[in-house]
């Protein structure tokens, strides 16, 4: 059965940084690209960041470049977030996401529950 859990979420302040984690379970997590999607309160699902399996081929949207890093530990089966000058705008709920294949373009077939990140003062 495939596993998504995801931890690190929080309250931090603007200007502040969090490291969200997934820990992956069920399927060889080398062989698939992973993501993160996020959800804004009242908002719909919105692409974060991607990393392939494979390469070091990773993408982010440009609201987050400069500021996130998405990074994989395939020993350890885990995706990682670091989240630096964070926003209010970032403010939601952050999923961890499989993709179909090794290529992060390929759609995701599974989420974790997602864990809150909330940015403000």
């Amino acid at each position: 059965e495939v596993q998504l859990v995801e931890s690190g979420g929080g309250l931090v302040q603007p200007g502040g940084s969090l490291r969200l984690s997934c820990a992956a379970s069920g399927f060889t997590f080398t062989s698939y690209a992973m993501s993160w999607v996020r959800q804004a309160p009242g908002k719909g699902l919105e692409w974060v960041s991607a990393a392939n399996s494979g390469d070091s081929n990773t993408g982010y949207r440009d609201s987050v470049k400069g500021r996130f890093t998405i990074s994989r530990d395939n020993a350890k089966n885990a995706l990682y977030l670091q989240m630096n000058s964070l926003k209010p705008d970032d403010t939601a709920v952050y999923f961890c996401t499989k993709s179909r294949a090794q290529w992060w373009n390929t759609g995701n077939d599974y989420w974790g529950k997602g864990t809150l990140v909330t940015v403000a003062s």
